[in-house]
C-alpha cells in the first residue's frame, strides 16, 4: 500500500445453486488465492452464497439458515487473512429478507451492506422475496452479536489514512440517485459492488460505461464483481462480466463467459488528490454514515497496472488522431479569436524549421482558414544566425511557401554581432550571452514586423520549455499569443505528425516528416561539420521524461519518490534507474527556479488537463523553493549511480 496503492480483486467463483456447500467451498478457494496474490479488497457477486437465481427457494428455511451458517463458515475462514472481503448473502431479520453485502475482515464479519433498490421489471422480481433495506443504517442482532447493517457502511483501514471502503449492491448504481454518491461525499475512495447482471444484447457497453462514469462522477475506485456460469439457464445467462475502475479509467476487465478473477491496484492518494482540487466534489461534512475499522497490513503493493510512458499522449492510433484534431482545434479557435478581437490584419511567425515553429504555423494557418482570410497574410520570418543550418533553413522556406505563407528572410548576424559590440561582449565567447541575445533579436524583428504588418506575433514555446524554464526571458518567452503555450513536447511532435498525414498535401508532408526527424535544437551555437552542434535532451534531459514527471506532478501532487517508482515501470527498458533519477533531480531543481518565466507567460489556450497559465491553472509564487522536494530526492533508496 505504500504510495497509495491497493491491489483489490473482483472474483466469479464456481456456484451450484442451491448448494450452499459447494459455493462455499469455491468462494473460500478463491479468498486463499486472491490473498495469495496479494489482494487487500476482494469482492464476490450479488447472493453467491446461495446463488442469485434461487427464485422461490428463498422463502426456505433450510437453504435461508444454511446460507447464515455458511457466512459464519466464510468469517472463519478470513481468520489470519489478510484483506477487507465482500460476499452476497440472503439474511432473515425481523420477519423480513434483506439481499445483503457482508464485510468480512480476520474472522470477523464487520457490518452488513443491504441492497436499497431492488429491481421489480424485465426479467427482474426481486420484491418477490426480498424486502429493500432500510432508508438508514443500524445495528442487526446477528447470532449474537451486534452488527452494522443498512446502507452507506463505510469500512475505514487503520493503517492506511483515507482508505475508506463502501457497498453497493447491482441494481443500486442503475439507480437515479446510487448509495455509492452519499458514501463517496462522506470519503469512501473505493465502491465495490456485489452484483448479478444477466448478459442480453448490448449490456456489456452500457454496463462498461455505467461503472467507469460511475468512478468518474465519485472520483473513486471502483470494484464490481458479476454473477457468471453456474447461475440458473431457467430464462437468463450470466457472464462473469468483472470491472475494475478508476476515474473513469477501466483498468481492468473481465472476459465475459468466464469465471475468475480480475486484479488491479487502485491508487488512493491520485483519488485524494483529484478531490481535494474539485471543488464542485464536495464533501457531506461530518460522519454522519457509520464508520467501521478494519485492519490490513501496510506494505508495498507490486504494481500491475500499466504505467504509460507517455501520459499526454493516446495509445490507440484512433484516438490519438483524434485528440490531435481536437487540440488544433482548440488552438486555432483561440487564435481566431484573438486576431479577431483585435482586428489584426495579418500574423507573424518566426520559423525555425524546429517542431515547435512548424505547430504554430500550422496552427496559424488554420486560423487563418476559419475567418476566412488569405494565408498570404501570414508572414513567416526566418532569421538565419551563426546556429543555422542548412536544413532547418530549407524545411523553414519550403513549409511556408507550401502553406501559402509570405517568406520573409531576416538575417540578423550582423545585429547580434553589433549588439555584442554595443554591450562588450567577445563573439568568440558562447556563454548564456551570446545564445540569450540571438533570441532576442529573433523576438524584436518579429515584434516589428507585427507592427510593420497591423499584425500578431505568435509564440511558438511548449509547455515542457516552460515548465524547465528552456526559454530566453522576453526572447522566444515573449509574444503576443502563445498558441502552443499548454501543449507538451512529446504531443507536439503527434501532431505534427497527425497534420501531416492529413494534409493531403505530398510536398508539405515530406517536409514535416524531415522535421519530425530533426533533433530538437535552439540552433544558437555554430553547427559542427554543417549539422546541429546544440541538442536540447543532451542538454536538459529527454522531453519524454520531463513530461511524466510534470504530469505526475501538476496533475496529481505526487512526491518525488512515488513519481520516481511510476517513471521506473513505465520506461523499464527504456532508460536505466540512475539517467531516470539525474533528469527527476534536474526537473525539479529547474521547475522551481525558472517559476518567474511563466509568471508573466502571454495569453493561450489551454488544450488539457495540466496547464502552467499564471492566471489559471498554476499559480506559484515566483521564489518558491524547491529544496522540500530535491532533499526528498536525496532520501530516495535507488540503485547505485556510479
Amino acid at each position: 500500500m505504500k504510495h497509495g496503492f491497493v491491489k483489490v480483486a473482483a472474483v466469479t467463483p464456481d456456484i451450484r445453486v442451491a448448494d450452499v456447500a459447494y459455493n462455499t467451498e469455491q468462494i473460500c478457494r478463491k479468498i486463499d488465492e486472491t490473498v495469495r496474490e496479494g489482494a487487500k479488497i476482494i469482492v464476490f457477486p450479488e447472493l453467491c452464497i446461495t446463488g442469485y437465481t434461487c427464485g422461490d427457494l428463498f422463502t426456505q428455511e433450510l437453504l435461508l439458515s444454511k446460507a447464515r451458517e455458511a457466512l459464519h463458515v466464510i468469517a472463519e475462514h478470513t481468520k489470519g487473512k489478510d484483506g477487507l472481503i465482500f460476499v452476497g448473502a440472503p439474511v432473515a431479520a425481523d420477519g423480513e429478507l434483506y439481499n445483503v453485502a457482508a464485510a468480512l475482515n480476520d474472522g470477523r464479519i464487520l457490518g452488513l451492506t443491504t441492497k436499497s433498490f431492488l429491481p421489480n421489471y424485465g426479467e427482474f422480481y426481486e420484491m418477490r422475496q426480498f424486502s429493500a433495506g432500510p432508508k438508514e443504517a443500524g445495528e442487526l442482532l446477528f447470532d449474537g452479536d451486534r452488527i452494522p447493517f443498512g446502507p452507506r457502511l463505510l469500512f475505514e483501514a487503520g493503517e492506511m489514512d483515507s482508505l475508506i471502503v463502501s457497498a453497493e449492491i447491482c441494481e443500486d448504481v442503475w439507480s437515479p440517485v446510487p448509495p455509492s454518491i452519499e458514501a463517496a461525499r462522506e470519503g469512501a475512495v473505493i465502491i465495490v459492488n456485489c452484483s448479478a447482471s444477466d448478459e442480453t444484447i448490448g449490456k456489456e457497453e452500457y454496463r462498461k460505461s455505467l461503472i467507469s462514469g460511475q468512478s468518474a462522477r465519485l472520483i473513486c475506485g471502483y470494484v464490481y464483481a458479476n454473477a457468471g456460469e453456474g447461475e440458473s439457464t431457467t430464462d437468463l445467462v450470466f457472464g462473469g462480466h468483472n470491472l475494475i475502475a478508476e476515474n473513469g479509467t477501466v483498468l481492468s476487465e473481465g472476459k465475459r463467459f468466464e469465471n475468475g478473477v480480475i486484479y488491479s491496484e487502485i491508487d488512493i492518494q491520485r483519488m485524494i488528490s483529484e478531490r481535494r482540487k474539485n471543488t464542485t466534489f464536495q464533501t457531506a461534512g461530518g460522519h454522519r454514515l457509520p464508520r467501521i475499522p478494519f485492519s490490513i497490513k501496510a506494505e508495498e503493493t507490486a504494481l500491475t497496472r500499466k504505467i504509460s510512458s507517455r501520459p499526454f499522449v493516446p495509445e490507440s492510433g484512433v484516438k490519438r488522431a483524434k485528440r490531435c484534431e481536437e487540440i488544433l482545434t482548440i488552438q486555432a479557435m483561440g487564435l481566431k479569436k484573438r486576431l479577431a478581437h483585435t482586428g489584426a490584419g495579418s500574423a507573424v511567425v518566426g520559423i525555425s524549421g524546429g517542431l515547435d515553429s512548424t505547430l504554430a504555423l500550422l496552427v496559424t494557418a488554420k486560423a487563418f482558414d476559419m475567418l476566412g482570410m488569405e494565408r498570404k497574410r501570414i508572414t513567416a520570418v526566418t532569421m538565419p544566425c551563426f546556429g543555422t543550418t542548412d536544413r532547418t533553413y530549407q524545411n523553414a522556406c519550403r513549409m511556408s511557401v507550401s502553406l501559402g505563407a509570405e517568406l520573409r528572410e531576416v538575417p540578423i548576424r550582423e545585429s547580434v554581432l553589433a549588439h555584442f559590440k554595443d554591450i562588450g561582449h567577445d563573439p568568440e565567447d558562447h556563454s548564456v550571452t551570446f545564445e540569450n541575445a540571438q533570441a532576442r533579436e529573433r523576438t524584436q524583428v518579429l515584434m516589428d514586423i507585427a507592427n510593420q504588418t497591423g499584425g500578431l506575433a505568435i509564440g511558438t514555446g511548449d509547455m515542457s520549455e516552460l515548465a524547465l524554464g528552456w526559454a530566453t526571458y522576453n526572447g522566444d518567452h515573449m509574444s503576443m499569443y502563445g498558441v502552443n503555450a499548454s501543449v507538451p513536447k512529446t504531443l507536439v511532435r503527434h501532431l505534427v505528425h497527425y497534420y501531416a498525414d492529413a494534409c493531403g498535401d505530398g510536398e508539405l508532408k515530406k517536409v514535416l516528416y524531415d522535421v519530425l526527424d530533426t533533433p530538437v535544437s535552439p540552433e544558437l551555437l555554430p553547427p559542427k561539420d554543417g549539422e546541429i552542434a546544440q541538442k536540447t535532451e543532451d542538454l536538459v534531459g529527454p522531453y519524454e521524461l520531463h513530461d511524466f514527471y510534470l504530469y505526475y506532478m501538476l496533475r496529481f501532487g505526487y512526491p518525488p519518490e512515488k513519481i520516481y517508482r511510476l517513471a521506473r515501470l513505465a520506461f523499464a527498458g527504456e532508460y536505466e534507474d540512475k539517467v531516470i533519477y539525474k533528469w527527476l533531480k534536474t526537473f525539479y531543481r529547474r521547475f522551481f527556479s525558472q517559476q518567474f518565466k511563466r509568471s508573466c507567460l502571454p495569453d493561450g489556450p489551454k488544450v488539457g488537463t495540466v496547464a502552467l497559465s499564471p492566471r489559471g491553472d498554476w499559480r506559484m509564487p515566483s521564489d518558491a523553493c524547491g529544496a522540500l522536494w530535491i532533499e526528498e530526492m536525496e532520501k530516495i533508496p535507488f540503485v547505485r549511480l556510479e
